[in-house]
């Protein structure tokens, strides 16, 4: 009699892929329900007003102000001239106006222009800059979002996967547990077959509880990323095999040398060009603090106007003056103290700050790609290995049944090649899930990651069943 262990998987992989979701399914609904996508599009719309404002920081501008209340006013002039017509100029004359207190009103309205100003200029080029880093944000909550999906859909693919390897176990064991007491009782085994099967089925049974929780788990964690319901969750497909020679055709990821890697990751890792935006930012703050940045010349036009009435030292009164100005205005900032100086040292260090952090980021980086990619180069050896395994212990597994049948093995060497089977493939799985995540994560090293190379990471043909829960 033979009982292969991967009996259900294999029948599942033989299913239609129609009603399975795959991981690209996963991650658009993931993105359409996440709060984190809502944040990466209110980090790209913040991006977009900025870059308004850098387009609109030159356009000239209006201000008016009106002030209306009780106000005095007390003049005095003295060695004045003083001349009209029809008498000789005098001079030494003394005027003086007083209004003690009386309603008042005074207004204004300027227009102005900038023409120069090393200081707008510098913060336009900051707006700029931070538009872009708040779309690098929002590429980076997308991609983190990406790998997130991707992690706990193959973790649920995992656990699900090993829960369905434990229960044909348990079936398996249950089955040899059976067996051993019918031979026991027509006195053809001894007593500790029996104690023996017994054992192993408890074992495999709890083994089999504890695989439910995880894969419970892990289902209400992708259910809460894609919004799905988690006692209904579509079918979901087993990691696409990327080994061998027609995989190798398929997928770039291992062929493609490590220096071009690490080239691409060193120019469009999101978070090399995030420090890259914020080493730009650094040094667009400094130079903003600097002395002649200061400097600004403007074009203005400005119109004002006072109103005074009421009783003085002299009895009734009135003051009225009006003025305007059109031309162009200079400010050159010529000491202040010390301060801006101090300001200025204070954000150069944080620029040389950002200039370290951006060559730290750079080596961590270029490590991760490195460590990513040997370690996919050397899982092509190692599939190679437990497919191997897995066909060495299925054969042991059914060599096994037989010669327990024909009474030329024992009940502990069934339960033994069962249990090696079920570790033989539940490694295999394990593997490819493990190198499915290490691809997505060396193309989003890279900045390469997309929709694409989601669709890519499973496999059409190979589909999971969905677990009915009560």
């Amino acid at each position: 009699m033979r009982t292969p262990i991967l009996g259900a998987v294999l029948l599942a992989w033989g299913m239609g892929a129609a009603q399975a979701a795959d991981l690209l399914e996963a991650w658009l609904a993931a993105r359409q329900q996440h709060p984190d996508m809502a944040a990466a599009v209110a980090s790209q719309a913040a991006g977009e007003a900025r870059r308004l404002q850098a387009s609109r920081l030159w356009n000239p501008t209006v201000a008016a102000q009106a002030t209306a209340g009780v106000m005095g006013s007390s003049t005095s002039a003295h060695g004045a001239a003083f001349s009209m017509p029809g008498a000789a100029p005098t001079a030494g004359v003394d005027f003086e106006t007083s209004v003690r207190s009386g309603p008042g009103a005074r207004w204004g309205i300027e227009a102005r222009w900038p023409l120069y100003s090393p200081e707008r200029s510098a913060q336009e080029r900051q707006l700029r800059l931070s538009a872009e880093l708040a779309d690098l944000q929002a590429a980076s909550i997308q991609q983190q979002l990406m790998l997130q999906t991707a992690q706990r859909y193959f973790a649920a693919v995992w656990s699900q996967q090993q829960h369905v390897l434990l229960l044909q176990q348990q079936v398996a064991s249950e089955r040899a547990l059976a067996e051993s007491r019918d031979r026991f009782a027509l006195g053809d085994a001894p007593t500790t077959d029996v104690r023996e099967a017994e054992a192993r089925a408890l074992a495999v049974s709890a083994q089999v509880q504890a695989a439910d929780i995880e894969m419970q788990i892990a289902r209400q964690a992708l259910a809460q990323t894609t919004g799905w319901n988690p006692t209904q969750l579509p079918p979901l497909h087993l990691p696409a095999q990327v080994d061998g020679a027609a995989a190798a055709a398929s997928q770039e990821v291992a062929i493609a040398p490590l220096p071009e890697w690490l080239a691409t990751a060193a120019r469009d890792n999101l978070l090399v060009r995030t420090q890259t935006q914020a080493l730009a930012l650094a040094e667009q703050e400094a130079a903003k603090a600097a002395r002649a940045a200061s400097t600004k010349v403007d074009m203005v036009s400005q119109a004002a106007g006072d109103h005074l009435s009421g009783s003085g030292r002299w009895g009734a009164a009135s003051n009225a003056a009006r003025q305007f100005v059109v031309g162009v205005q200079i400010q050159v900032p010529l000491f202040t103290g010390g301060q801006q100086d101090a300001r200025q040292q204070e954000l150069l260090r944080l620029r040389d700050k950002a200039q370290a952090e951006l060559d730290s980021t750079h080596l961590a980086i270029a490590q991760q790609v490195h460590a990513t990619w040997l370690q996919l180069q050397a899982g092509a050896a190692r599939t190679v290995a437990l497919e191997s395994a897995h066909r060495a212990a299925q054969s042991r597994l059914e060599a096994t049944q037989l010669g327990r049948e024909v009474g030329d093995r024992t009940t502990l060497e069934l339960l033994q090649a069962q249990n090696d089977a079920t570790l033989a493939a539940s490694n295999l799985l394990q593997h490819r899930v493990r190198r499915a995540q290490d691809r997505l994560h060396l193309l989003a090293l890279a900045g390469r990651l997309n929709e694409a190379a989601l669709q890519s990471a499973t496999d059409a043909d190979r589909t999971l069943p969905s677990p009915k829960h009560p």
